[in-house]
């Protein structure tokens, strides 16, 4: 060891040096992380002479530690060994990395490569980054051909034509390898590299490779070259899409597959935004429509979730003509997943069809899907009514909702109650104060009482929302009498609802509403039974007090009303109670 390093510096790196030779997968996990630490310790010139050749021989075999490994190699790990010239260092570990068997590590491996090699310069790229992507790219096993797939498109555009021209012809190796996983990815990283492409190599390389894997006899295969169609046709002009890719387009979306046609399905709007208006007229609208009709009801769950973005590309007319039929098919759908997706999409339509239209066509389809069996159906109609309700209005839906949503509110799941408390506040400002109050205010209410906290919880949220919608003077008529009725339940439950509600809804409420209707049942329930709901009490003084303490009246209520409760719960017999009304107090005494 170099004596020009003081022992004290040299003792805790040997100690990490003997974890990552340690049994103990935990200790050498934890060794990994602090490498860092250690090669700042050790200064840059011997990190780069002894921790890094150390790495490179030390390839343990848990690929937690090599997972943790790939991963500290990738953040900046340039820095403490030189700076950026010296950044080449740390693709030797790499490459080593880049090779193993679990999957998990050479991905993290080949993005720690990635990301070195955006700080080397064209020198080092093509000394010592390109010879290593050959090495993995003829390496004899087939994890480092996969690996090797992923590291071509962040050099690219870095080296020289000659070295492109390599690179094309090696990556052209990888789409024709003779094992699927070394196809798969080059399929997965051919649309980044077509990015890198020059005009001219589009047409000479890239679409040849692109049409290898196109007609791949694997179908894990072949439904990535979808995204890869996607960036040929961002990259070709109109014409050249029509004379050298309509051919594909039409097998990827009738593909035998239907993993295939489901990456069709979900990439539809992409793909149709990069062909340009004039083929989706001619070609995309059948093609579409075959996916809406799909046999697979996966497909047809992902072809429904483009059809707003796709009917935007489109005539009013034809949308009425091609498109509509097929959603009022997928209303009836026997699957309730693409029922549901549609629930999420239909709304979408009614922007781009008009008042009348919608009234005609979309109106029936919507109060068909609100009267569903399955809830995430009628829930995902509720939650877009916002998009019908600017076209047309909600009265026209009002008469369906209510049963709707009352059924939605009395689900047995109370995830699905739980997501309609949610959805309340929208629907109370789209329907208006009156029909609230007379259809849906003794069931917001209802809730307070449920059987689940989660409900209960989510309905005090609730009610301060809709008090945010309606205004204070609605709130201190149609909610704050209810609620502080409550607090003389026989069940501590409701008591305790009664002080959580009124901690959430008191910041929304002003001062005149606490001190007529609020202060005075919180004061008899200061002194209530159980522990649980005093402690809830000093944490409602504690917000009322934060709340109201800046004016001059306020200050006067919490000196009044709240502190004087608060001094008493201080000294109760429970210790929960005594920390959280001392905690009130401080904060109480602080706003005045």
């Amino acid at each position: 060891m170099d004596s020009a390093y003081p022992v004290d510096d040299i003792a805790p790196i040997a100690i990490l040096m003997d974890e990552l030779r340690s049994e103990d997968v935990q200790l050498r996990l934890n060794a990994i992380h602090s490498i860092p630490t250690i090669a700042m310790a050790l200064g840059p010139d011997r990190a780069r002479e002894e921790l890094i050749p150390f790495l490179q021989d030390s390839v343990d075999d848990e690929d937690e530690v090599l997972l943790a490994l790939a991963e500290e190699l990738g953040r900046s790990f340039e820095e403490y060994i030189g700076g950026k010239d010296f950044a080449h260092v740390i693709l030797g570990p790499l490459e080593n990395l880049s090779a193993v068997e679990e999957t998990l590590v050479r991905d993290k491996a080949a993005e720690s490569i990635t990301k070195v090699a955006a700080v080397l310069s064209q020198a080092q790229v093509e000394e010592y980054y390109i010879p290593l992507l050959k090495r993995l790219s003829h390496g004899e096993w087939f994890t480092s051909r996969t690996s090797s797939a992923a590291l071509y498109p962040a050099v690219y555009s870095k080296v020289s034509s000659v070295i492109q021209d390599d690179l094309r012809k090696s990556y052209q190796a990888l789409a024709s390898d003779e094992t699927p996983m070394v196809r798969r990815a080059a399929a997965k990283w051919l649309g980044a590299l077509l990015k890198h492409f020059s005009q001219e190599h589009i047409l000479s390389d890239g679409l040849p490779i692109y049409r290898r894997l196109q007609l791949d006899d694997q179908d894990s295969v072949r439904l990535l070259t979808v995204e890869d169609l996607i960036v040929l046709a961002q990259r070709m002009a109109p014409a050249e899409v029509k004379e050298q890719l309509l051919k594909q387009i039409r097998q990827s979306i009738g593909d035998k597959s239907w993993r295939v046609r489901y990456m069709a399905a979900n990439h539809f709007n992409e793909l149709a935004e990069a062909i340009g208006s004039e083929l989706v007229r001619e070609e995309l609208i059948g093609q579409y429509v075959q996916l809406l009709k799909d046999n697979e009801a996966e497909v047809r769950t992902a072809a429904a979730g483009q059809i707003p973005g796709f009917s935007k590309l489109l005539d009013k007319e034809v949308i009425l003509a091609r498109i509509v039929p097929c959603v009022r098919d997928l209303s009836q759908d026997s699957s309730q997943h693409v029922r549901a997706a549609l629930a999420t999409q239909i709304s979408g339509l009614a922007p781009l069809l008009g008042k009348a239209p919608t009234i005609e066509h979309l109106l029936p389809l919507f109060l068909h899907l609100l009267k569903d069996e399955f809830p995430d159906v009628r829930l995902n109609v509720i939650s877009k009514l916002e998009t019908v309700d600017t076209v047309i209005g909600i009265d026209l839906l009002s008469d369906s909702l209510l049963p709707a949503i009352v059924e939605l509110a009395e689900d047995k799941s109370w995830r699905v109650r739980q997501a309609i408390i949610e959805y309340i506040p929208l629907l109370a400002k789209q329907l208006g104060k009156p029909f609230f109050d007379e259809q849906l205010g003794n069931l917001c209410m209802s809730w307070l009482g449920d059987t689940v906290f989660s409900i209960r919880e989510a309905a005090t949220v609730n009610l301060k929302r809709l008090t945010e919608v309606f205004g204070v003077e609605w709130a201190k008529v149609a909610i704050v009498p209810k609620v502080m009725g409550m607090g003389n339940h026989p069940n501590y439950l409701f008591r305790m609802t009664t002080v959580q509600a009124i901690t959430t809804i008191a910041p929304s409420l002003n001062l005149d509403i606490i001190r007529t209707e609020v202060i005075g049942p919180l004061l008899l329930l200061f002194e209530d039974n159980i522990p649980n709901i005093r402690f809830n009490v000093a944490k409602a003084f504690e917000v009322l007090a934060n709340t109201f303490g800046g004016s001059p009246d306020g200050r006067e209520f919490v000196q009044q009303r709240i502190i004087p409760a608060l001094e008493h719960l201080k000294n109760d017999p429970d210790s929960d109670v005594r920390f959280f009304a001392a905690r009130a107090l401080q904060k109480a005494l602080s706003s005045t």
